[in-house]
């Protein structure tokens, strides 16, 4: 059985493929199936040991982006991606996978496209409130179609999609041993901790704010800080200069990007995270930890927006919008929380109900199911 994982963009399109990759192994594992080989179809790998870790191997395929303002490169990525799925056709064709799956993003285009040609089954997963461009595409003609939020169900066809919930790397749903945590973090033992989460590249704005409240936030909480990897420099030093004569600098701990066993560990002893409105949502209610979300403002069909609102209705999350967004404000509603135990108790106890767990089981079983039907 071959199976082809593509999307591409960002870690919200690739951490959840690697959830499913990791359970059509474990699947294969349990059933006694002949090992699946599995390909990923993008234009860049993202993290190369990651594929590794599972065996999936890399399959460049150019794409290029939608932009919906006047760009000279909507011309030259238009061409990339009518050469990325030239390319799919001919390496769908040769490889001939049983099934193709999709989470969406423009480097899933091309593959989309040269699977449907060439009528190898498609299953797509949509990780948004608000379905992006290449998935409403590929909605038209997928086998199958899974969605993390039930409302985003409405924009598919009712009779081929189903609510499954968010893929979520099994390193990240374990029980993590806290004092290791702590030690390995090297954290203060009774000092509480707020995990600043800016998605896989980092968020300028969440960083800002961060700067211009930290010497009143390390006064009283631990800060782990995913920066992403451009900014990590650059806000070190500006800490740095921030914390130079307090006594409590210690307490700020900047990091480029998290591997999944350093995420876990910060987030089992997390008691407050501060994050944007992507995919990491369903990573937070995973955890338990009451969150404090900041939507990007300008997203496609105002997605993150409504991932927030949809998300704080479970009562887990309190959401701050950029428009308003303000040192004062973000204190104001980080000592709501955390000097409330009962709600934040409340908070935490609502986002564990919030994702299906079995989301990426689900999905492995039935790409496996018609990975299996189309190879009799």
């Amino acid at each position: 059985m071959r199976i082809v994982l593509t999307g591409g963009g960002t870690g919200g399109h690739f951490f959840p493929l690697i959830a499913v990759a990791e359970e059509i192994r474990a699947l294969a594992r349990e059933r006694r199936l002949i090992e699946p080989q599995l390909f990923f179809f993008a234009p860049e790998p993202y993290d190369a040991a990651l594929l590794a870790k599972y065996a999936i191997i890399f399959v460049k395929i150019p794409a290029g982006k939608v932009r919906l303002y006047a760009d000279r490169r909507n011309i030259t990525d238009f061409f990339r991606t009518l050469w990325g799925t030239k390319k799919a056709l001919a390496l769908l064709f040769w490889y001939y996978p049983d099934v193709v799956f999709a989470k969406g993003g423009f480097g899933s285009i091309p593959t989309l496209l040269a699977a449907h040609i060439l009528n190898i089954p498609v299953v797509i997963h949509e990780s948004d409130s608000v379905p992006g461009r290449a998935n409403r595409l590929a909605g038209r003609f997928a086998r199958r179609i899974a969605v993390s939020w039930r409302d985003a169900a409405e924009f598919f066809p009712s009779e081929k999609t189903a609510w499954t919930g968010h893929p979520v790397r099994r390193a990240l749903r374990e029980p993590v041993d806290q004092t290791a945590a702590r030690a390995f973090l090297k954290l203060e033992p009774d000092i509480p901790i707020i995990f600043v989460l800016g998605g896989s590249q980092g968020a300028q704005k969440i960083n800002e704010l961060i700067l211009q409240t930290l010497p009143q936030l390390v006064e009283r909480y631990q800060i782990i800080h995913q920066t992403g990897v451009e900014h990590l420099a650059e806000m070190s030093a500006r800490a740095d200069v921030i914390l130079s004569a307090n006594s409590h600098a210690s307490r700020y701990r900047p990091f480029a990007f998290l591997n999944e066993h350093a995420l876990a560990m910060a987030a089992s002893v997390a008691t407050l995270a501060v994050s944007r409105a992507g995919s990491t949502i369903f990573e937070i209610a995973g955890w338990g930890i009451p969150s404090i979300i900041i939507p990007i403002t300008e997203s496609n069909g105002d997605h993150q927006r409504k991932n927030a609102y949809a998300y704080a209705e479970s009562g887990a999350a309190a959401v701050l919008e950029e428009a308003n967004l303000s040192p004062t404000l973000l204190l104001a509603e980080i000592r709501k929380i955390m000097e409330d135990s009962a709600h934040a108790a409340a908070m935490s106890a609502a986002a564990r109900t919030f994702n299906n767990p079995r989301a990426a089981r689900t999905i492995a079983e039935k790409l496996v199911e018609i990975g299996l039907s189309h190879e009799s």
